[in-house]
């Protein structure tokens, strides 16, 4: 975890860098030194806010060691008392930013999230759309931009496979525990009998890496394309607008058709490839370190069951951390923030 006087020294290097005049031309390198100076200055701010509580501390402690006053003695404890858990809180949210900013990338503001229909047909299709639209909604309301990458529906409106990405700030803290396999047991539309089916879909949420994280050179990939197809498999553009990409080191391969520009479905291929060549390096440095540490939610793994979302008992529960809530439209509908943040707390 970095030290705090190193981030202050970065964070002056940052301000220096963004006062040059030669910077204004290079747009993206500007865009990347403003949002990590925005990431530095939540974890300069958050040190400044505990130094003035330990001064604060002292304060009341020599009023301790002096004051004969009894009741001026029981405001100074009290006090004392007050700053120690403010001063907690606060050293909790610094090392949650420390731990951000130490990863890979930054604080990924954006991530790229991967729904595909698992057991249960079309039912199951159908669910994926249903998480499809939570996530969106959900993304909406913290005001993160939202992009299809790829997708492939069925004939009732489902998704056998949704990509999208969600940029905005917190974008990976919140949503990372979101991968993993989601089950849901309700009545299908398709359902005569009035049966209850159990049907699953798969989410991972993948941090979008920058070039100095992930480097892919020309030589390691192969491009193919094609014309776009709809449901059924039909030819929807004349022109071969879809790109299949094909990472020769790995055998990986991603495709994207959901633009109608070839560059454009080019880019998000790239991006997808990029992110799980990200995944894929992560999960094997994890599997080197893994007998060293306990962790209390899991690594997010896309066959790991998380959740199941109980309509008959408008319940939703996640395994992990043994937990309930109740209003299953509600949280169809994007209002997950109690889920996040109960995830999160625990993760913590």
């Amino acid at each position: 975890m970095p030290d705090v006087e190193i981030i202050k020294k970065e964070y002056d290097e940052i301000l220096n860098q963004l006062s040059s005049p030669e910077l204004i031309s290079d747009w993206g390198k500007f865009e990347e030194l403003s949002k990590k100076k925005k990431a530095l200055e939540k974890i300069i701010e958050r040190q400044k806010a505990i130094d003035e509580l330990k001064n604060q501390i002292k304060e009341n402690e020599a009023i301790l060691k002096t004051e004969q006053e009894p009741e001026l003695v029981s405001l100074a404890e009290g006090d004392i008392k007050n700053l120690r858990e403010k001063e907690k809180i606060l050293r909790k949210e610094l090392d949650e930013l420390l731990k951000e900013d130490n990863m890979p990338g930054g604080d990924f503001a954006s991530v790229i999230i991967e729904i595909r229909a698992g057991t249960g047909g079309e039912e199951a299709a159908l669910f994926a759309s249903d998480l499809y639209k939570m996530y969106s909604k959900y993304a909406a309301s913290q005001g993160w931009s939202q992009k299809i990458l790829d997708s492939h529906t069925t004939g009732l409106g489902g998704f056998k496979e949704i990509i999208f990405e969600v940029k905005g700030e917190n974008a990976y803290p919140k949503m990372k525990n979101e991968g993993g396999v989601h089950r849901v047991q309700r009545i299908p539309e398709t359902e005569k009998v009035g049966r209850v089916h159990t049907s699953t879909a798969t989410v991972a949420v993948l941090p979008k890496p920058n070039s100095k994280d992930i480097k892919i050179r020309p030589d390691q990939i192969k491009i193919d394309v094609y014309r776009a197809s709809g449901p059924g498999g039909q030819n929807v553009n004349k022109r071969e607008t879809a790109v299949r990409i094909t990472h020769l080191p790995t055998g990986m391969v991603v495709a994207s058709q959901s633009e109608r520009n070839q560059l454009q479905n080019k880019e998000n291929a790239l991006a997808i490839l990029s992110a799980r060549l990200l995944e894929k390096k992560e999960q094997e440095e994890q599997s080197k370190t893994a007998g060293n540490r306990k962790i209390q939610i899991g690594a997010a793994k896309r066959a790991e069951k998380i959740r199941t979302y109980n309509f008959p008992q408008d319940r939703v529960t996640d395994h992990r951390i043994k937990k309930s809530w109740h209003n299953i439209e509600e949280i169809m509908e994007g209002r997950i923030d109690k889920i996040v943040e109960a995830l999160q707390k625990i993760e913590n």
